[in-house]
């Protein structure tokens, strides 16, 4: 199988889940559960790609630090190739709250500040190279464009206009986004395909996810059925990771949007980022 060089966020997260999110006011809560473990878009993504056998380089920021070192535990043990831009200020780290809904309130406590230039793997190998949305992905996006290589980017809940995702729209030539904050997700699908992308990818959650190529009509599976939802958190990032695989494995679209859905199902039922093989 071919590599894949991803570029952007980890973090050590502790998930906390409650029964509802709590409102604005003064009051106790009682937690269901909670633990700590690996986060970050980019943790999700290679995680799972390596769960399904695409070999994964990742290119992060991580401190010199405790939860550095559990993050890097993890990644290793999963077989994951992780080049390191050290950070002045410690590893990332969030707290998430979590509801029996799935809905999420995060709490970053710890942004880490790159030491130095973000470190660009070679390139050479790297069939694809995914530029997850933040700061430290711009240096690898621009470097990989610059290389001709195949650029996917994951824009999450984008709404089309937020100054901060254009250049990874503008530059990607495989587009992922969420359709929570687009005002109508097949208009900004056909919009990016004819601003110069090769395919967008448009979630929606338990309405499942479509598809939508240069030169062909949109394609359309539904989400896979989930008996119990365990924690969302990664579950976008293995939808991902698991129509990547299905694509350098030859899939058709419909092959690999079903490929996503059945890794996102996975992701759900698990409380780390990747389901169990």
């Amino acid at each position: 199988m071919q590599r894949v060089l991803i570029a952007g966020p980890v973090a050590w997260n502790h998930l906390i889940h409650v029964a509802e999110l709590p409102p604005a006011e003064p009051h106790t809560l009682v937690a269901r559960w909670h633990h700590e473990t690996v986060g970050g878009t980019s943790a999700g993504k290679a995680l799972n790609l390596a769960r399904l056998g695409v070999p994964a380089t990742l290119t992060t920021v991580v401190g010199d630090d405790e939860p550095g070192r559990q993050i890097l535990a993890v990644l290793a043990a999963a077989g994951i190739d992780v080049v390191v831009t050290p950070s002045t200020n410690g590893s990332e780290r969030h707290t998430n709250l979590m509801d029996a809904h799935g809905d999420r309130l995060s709490i970053h406590l710890v942004r880490p500040q790159p030491a130095g230039p973000i470190t660009v793997p070679p390139l050479d190998d790297a069939a694809v190279v995914v530029a997850d949305l933040a700061e430290q992905s711009r240096t690898v996006l621009r470097a990989a464009r610059a290389a001709g290589k195949e650029i996917w980017t994951d824009l999450h809940d984008y709404d089309g206009v937020s100054e901060f995702h254009r250049e990874f729209a503008e530059t990607a030539d495989v587009i992922f986004v969420s359709a929570d904050r687009l005002p109508d997700p097949v208009v900004f699908m056909r919009d990016q395909i004819e601003a110069g992308a090769r395919l967008v990818v448009c979630t929606f959650g338990a309405q499942g996810a479509m598809a939508l190529a240069r030169g062909d009509d949109p394609v359309h599976v539904p989400a896979q059925p989930v008996d119990e939802v365990v924690d969302t958190n990664g579950a976008g990032d293995a939808f991902f990771a698991g129509f990547l695989a299905a694509h350098l494995g030859g899939a058709a679209l419909a092959e690999c949007l079903t490929a996503g859905a059945r890794a996102g199902a996975a992701a759900v039922r698990s409380r780390e980022l990747a389901g169990p093989a």
